[in-house]
């Protein structure tokens, strides 16, 4: 029988020590919390908190034997192309090509056909996968109320490259990651406030490095966009978004504005509106790394 449970009696934490000291094999999914209405009164007979019904299927996560084995969360590509996209190691134009021509193929195929044709090694792969993996569930970590099922019965995707993980590693990586979590979240607790460039940037800017993920999100920066906006277009958590968007504020380049209009009525057709604007653009366009630079001589 699976076992049932909310995160907020029994937490992510918990159940990954538990599953690997047991080395459990089978997939914990968390879903969506339907209010039900009622109150769950906990162990020690004082305390009750609001009774969660399962929703909507929101992240799956596959272990063998203890060991991490692959991870997915809705509306965070897990497809081969959009892992390594969001990597670094295929730029925009290379992934809108590969889609195109590789529909149909398994992951498996498709590592095969990249490797071949010299788009990247087996080992920028695995890398790549095991970071994609350990990302998801390092933001799993920090949910606390979400319904949740451990089934042993569920069988491992087949469509998808596994590459097992110590499940140890990911625990004590991930604690300390709930720390840096919790600093991130005081520091952004609304996702749906909008970036804009600095009108008078500091002295950072004359030795700014970007990190791919930065130029990313830099090319959706404006008062229009929402940050959760930007995050789902650029295919990243929220504790992803929140750190790009930290390090870009340390280095004087952006800053938080309010979203002209309510940004959760228009959030999945604005999103949706990004994605075609980046598959159009491809990487950050001319002019906006022709304004930071005019940005940078004004110094």
């Amino acid at each position: 029988m699976p076992l049932k449970g909310t995160l907020s009696v029994f937490s992510t934490t918990q159940l990954l020590n538990l599953i690997n000291l047991a080395k459990k094999t089978g997939s914990l999914r968390i879903y969506e919390g339907v209010d039900t209405g009622e109150q769950l009164t906990l162990g020690d007979g004082e305390t009750s908190i609001p009774k969660l019904a399962a929703g909507e299927e929101r992240a799956q996560v596959f272990f063998k034997e203890g060991k991490l084995l692959y991870a997915s969360m809705r509306d965070k590509g897990g497809d081969l192309t959009s892992v390594l996209q969001k990597a670094g190691k295929l730029n925009d134009e290379q992934a809108r090509t590969i889609r195109e021509r590789a529909k149909g193929h398994s992951d498996k195929a498709l590592a095969l056909m990249l490797i071949n044709a010299n788009y990247v090694t087996k080992q920028n792969i695995i890398q790549s996968i095991q970071k994609h993996t350990v990302d998801i569930v390092f933001d799993l970590m920090v949910w606390n109320s979400e319904p949740f099922e451990f089934d042993e019965q569920s069988p491992t995707p087949s469509d998808r490259i596994i590459v097992p993980i110590n499940l140890e590693n990911v625990i004590i990586e991930g604690a300390r990651r709930i720390h840096d979590q919790k600093q991130l979240e005081e520091e952004l607790p609304n996702l749906d406030f909008a970036l804009k460039f600095r009108d008078k940037p500091g002295e950072k800017l004359k030795d700014i490095q970007l990190s791919t993920a930065e130029w990313r999100v830099v090319g959706f920066v404006s008062p229009k966009n929402s940050i959760r906006q930007i995050a789902k277009a650029c295919n990243m958590t929220d504790t992803e978004i929140r750190r790009v968007v930290h390090a870009l504020r340390e280095a004087g380049l952006v800053e938080l504005v309010k979203p002209p209009t309510p940004a959760r009525q228009q959030q999945k057709s604005a999103a949706d509106e990004l994605r075609r604007q980046r598959q159009k653009a491809g990487a950050p366009s001319k002019a906006v790394v022709n304004r930071l630079i005019a940005r940078i001589k004004e110094i």
